[in-house]
């Protein structure tokens, strides 16, 4: 059973607008939406074994505050390039490309990469849009993260902040 978890960053500050795409830091809202999503996914049965994000600013903060209150090794967080601006078939071929060792991975992403992967993955749930902070958890009944495409989540669940 591989358990994939994907969380659309926070809500990011839009006041700087000398800063690029890339750097936007998350707001006030952002973090608090952090702390309270990631205070959630703390109290469900997952143990988790990966964490990885896209190099944004606001990606890499939501993803530190989630390791903290997961308790996981925040140096243990991989950086990956290839989800930043990522098509669809990018994102997977990163999650294609996770040890099998591993049974539950969080990544990290932005829209509207996020919401059109879930749609894609999710065998009973279609979702108009994740939004910042949006909390999908996918299951599937698989032994290797490259067959997750092929084989649609066996269980999908959600948690949005608001």
């Amino acid at each position: 059973m591989k358990t994939l978890i994907l969380i659309r960053h926070a809500k990011s500050d839009w006041g700087y607008e000398f800063l690029k795409d890339i750097d936007r830091p998350l707001n006030e809202r952002g973090y608090r939406d952090a702390y309270s999503q990631s205070k959630w996914l703390a109290s469900q049965p997952y143990q988790f074994q990966l964490i990885v994000s896209s190099p944004a600013i606001r990606a890499i903060s939501t993803a530190l505050i989630f390791a903290r209150n997961l308790n996981y090794n925040e140096q243990d967080i991989q950086i990956k390039y290839g989800i930043y601006e990522a098509t669809t078939d990018d994102f997977l071929n990163n999650i294609h490309s996770l040890p099998d060792a591993i049974n539950t991975a969080l990544f990290f992403g932005h829209n509207p990469t996020i919401t059109n992967l879930f749609n894609l993955l999710s065998k009973d749930i279609t979702i108009d849009n994740i939004p910042t902070c949006g909390i999908t958890i996918l299951k599937f009944d698989v032994n290797q993260w490259k067959k997750i495409g092929e084989v649609l989540s066996l269980k999908t669940e959600y948690k949005f902040p608001k």
